[in-house]
């Protein structure tokens, strides 16, 4: 029977992390007097995180469990009106499986942060900023409204700014941090106008208010156009999350965000906010389900961030830059997804994605702690004999990646697959070819990774940077070191869920009523999630037959290929990569969309304000109308001086002249 969750306790959710925040970050820093060491920051803040958690997932099971919900507005902000502006939340399967993967992912990074940061000056700074990061992250999740939806939104790029440059000294981290933000900003633009577009025409900014008026919506058009208002809302809304969820051409500022710390990068840039934009979407399902149009853009898009950011990762050498480029592909799967209508499928793999991807970026942090802040993965090999925790927590998240049956990316992996197959969209032909194309370049360039750093030679001599900006005093040996238990921990308490937590959860999650009154689809237009419930007989019996499908064979063949060319026979990427330079020029310049960017939108933006400056400001504004102004005020002022010459006769000589001139003027009239 369906259970109403008390308020109390679900403000406390995003409280606690914002309470540890304000502690750290007042009392523990520069600004507040430096009154708190680190033993009670990180303290203060592992415990607000841990409550949200624990409350987070006391919610969950009342939800799962015994079908409690919550809809309700805490406070009014303010009225215009009749729009109403509130803080409130709506808590159902989707928001109570967010926020238990937002507790515990934040939880792991802030335990793993008390070994990664320990030399760092910032350390109580970092920690009042991942925990701010994580209120932020929980009020979008929890919002009921999209005013609250926004401020979230807004927030979390925020402290991602903060992160990217939190050390602000090195050069790099500020134009990383610059440009997300700018990135950021272009797609904001789009989500706070498809938001006005709602707010406008449906007098509201609450979810269920606007979504039950969403069949009018439909059948509007945007004036002056002929274009569908429905179409318009969300292609706009859609944008916003091209930007935050780093969908082409709006993903060039994640890869540049690994100059940041790498526990950030599992925080923000894997598990949570990256995924921001996803969730965004699922929940806007009842409006986005009107608009084929939009959702074959969507579909489209995806496709391209697949396929084309996995290649990408096949040819860094930056073990942070090579993860990097995965989430961008799996963002893609995940868009891929929304775009087949297969909302909860897209949501399911957003949930094993954040276990897995997190636990590899924190595996690549304990890989760049124990070589010595070395990241080129060149310059590793025969890792595994040094740290065997990080290998095999490694090898696990690596497995889970690319799809290996009764890991849980493979079920939410091929479960997307499975509905881009059956949709009949447009874009699914595309579509289709490139997630099944992404699973081998996603095997080769992760299993690429994972042999050159963990099996293989020991490659740490040849390293040229290896006597320089090393930030630990052993100078003497360059040979790896398994990390402390502060990075050990999480490691392995994110590999359980990255091997068990698609096999446990995809039932109800994609065939049971988990998402029932949070993700809506028409079935009659898209019945994909059918088709897919229809042939689901278990999870067992699903990866037994995957290994007669082709995603298994490709995913294989990454591995062996990429097995044979970094163990076996090194030469042949060599070779290749002469053989194909043209393609590899492309591939290192990122499709040249940095050089686009620089060059010409943000050269032609300059070339325009310049423009706007000199000719609109400088001439028309202050040269015609303000300057000119007051010359022309001036020069009649002089002329009409002149006229004052204080004689008497002057002035008679005038009254006679004017009425000279007036008789003439009626005795013309009246001829």
């Amino acid at each position: 029977m369906s259970q109403t969750l008390n308020a109390t306790t679900l403000l406390a959710v995003p409280m606690a992390p914002l309470v540890g925040a304000l502690l750290a970050g007042i009392l523990g820093t520069q600004f507040g007097g430096n009154w708190i060491g680190r033993r009670l920051t990180h303290t203060l803040t592992i415990l607000g995180v841990l409550i949200a958690f624990i409350l987070s997932a006391s919610t969950l099971k009342s939800v799962a469990i015994d079908g409690a919900r919550f809809n309700e507005t805490l406070y009014t902000w303010m009225t215009v009106g009749d729009l109403k502006m509130e803080v409130g939340f709506m808590v159902d399967g989707l928001t109570a499986m967010m926020m238990c993967v937002v507790t515990f992912v934040s939880l792991m990074v802030h335990i793993y942060t008390i070994g990664y940061m320990d030399e760092d000056e910032g350390y109580n700074r970092f920690f009042a900023y991942i925990s701010l990061f994580t209120f932020s992250m929980l009020m979008l999740v929890m919002s009921n409204n999209m005013l609250q939806l926004f401020f979230g939104w807004e927030a979390v790029g925020l402290v991602s700014y903060l992160l990217i440059g939190f050390w602000y000294n090195k050069p790099t981290a500020i134009f990383a941090n610059m440009k997300a933000f700018l990135v950021n900003r272009v797609g904001d633009f789009g989500f706070i106008l498809g938001i006005g577009l709602i707010a406008a025409y449906t007098g509201t900014l609450n979810y269920t208010e606007a979504f039950a008026q969403a069949a009018d919506l439909s059948a509007l058009t945007l004036p002056g156009t002929s274009w569908m208002l429905i179409t318009v809302i969300c292609i706009c809304l859609f944008i916003g999350a091209m930007g935050k969820s780093a969908q082409f051409p709006l993903h060039v500022w994640l890869p540049d965000s690994m100059e940041g710390p790498t526990p950030i990068s599992a925080l923000i840039h894997a598990a949570t906010m990256v995924t921001a934009g996803i969730f965004m979407v699922a929940r806007m399902s009842p409006l986005f389900e009107l608009s084929e149009t939009a959702l074959n853009f969507i579909m489209i898009i995806g496709a391209i961030t697949a396929l084309f950011m996995g290649f990408l990762g096949i040819i860094q050498n930056d073990i942070k830059r090579v993860v990097a480029y995965s989430t961008l592909s799996q963002l893609g799967y995940m868009t891929v997804a929304l775009g087949a209508s297969a909302y909860s499928v897209a949501v399911f793999h957003l949930m094993t994605h954040a276990f897995f991807k997190a636990l590899l970026f924190l595996g690549a942090g304990s890989v760049i702690m124990g070589l010595h802040h070395n990241q080129d993965i060149r310059y590793m090999g025969a890792v595994r004999k040094y740290m065997p925790i990080t290998w095999i927590t490694s090898l696990l998240g690596s497995l889970a990646l690319i799809g290996t049956p009764f890991f849980s990316g493979f079920y939410s992996k091929d479960s997307i697959i499975e509905a881009v197959h059956e949709s009949h969209l447009a874009a699914a032909g595309f579509a289709n070819f490139a997630v099944l194309a992404g699973v081998f370049v996603t095997a080769f360039y992760s299993f690429r990774m994972y042999f050159l750093v963990f099996h293989g030679k020991e490659r740490y001599d040849q390293n040229p940077d290896a006597h320089h900006g090393d930030h630990h005093e052993d100078h003497e040996s360059h040979s790896p070191h398994e990390s402390p238990w502060v990075v050990t921990v999480p490691l392995i308490l994110l590999a359980i869920p990255s091997v068990v937590i698609g096999f446990m959860t995809i039932q109800p999650m994609l065939f049971g009523e988990f998402f029932k009154d949070a993700i809506f689809i028409d079935a009659e237009k898209h019945a994909g999630m059918k088709t897919l419930a229809d042939a689901f007989h278990g999870p067992v019996a699903m990866a037994l037959h995957a290994v007669s499908t082709a995603p298994f064979w490709l995913a294989l063949a990454g591995v062996v290929v990429a097995w044979y060319m970094y163990l076996i026979n090194p030469a042949v990427p060599a070779a290749i990569g002469r053989a194909l330079r043209p393609l590899v020029v492309v591939l290192e310049n990122k499709y040249y969309m940095d050089w686009i960017n620089e060059n010409i939108l943000a050269r032609g933006a300059r070339a325009l304000g310049n423009g706007l400056w000199k000719v609109g400001d400088r001439t028309l504004i202050d040269g015609l109308l303000v300057n000119g102004s007051w010359k022309l005020v001036g020069m009649v002022s002089n002329w009409t001086r002149k006229l004052q010459t204080g004689y008497l006769y002057h002035y008679a000589l005038v009254m006679i002249l004017g009425i000279f001139l007036l008789m003439t003027y009626f005795v013309w009239l009246n001829k």
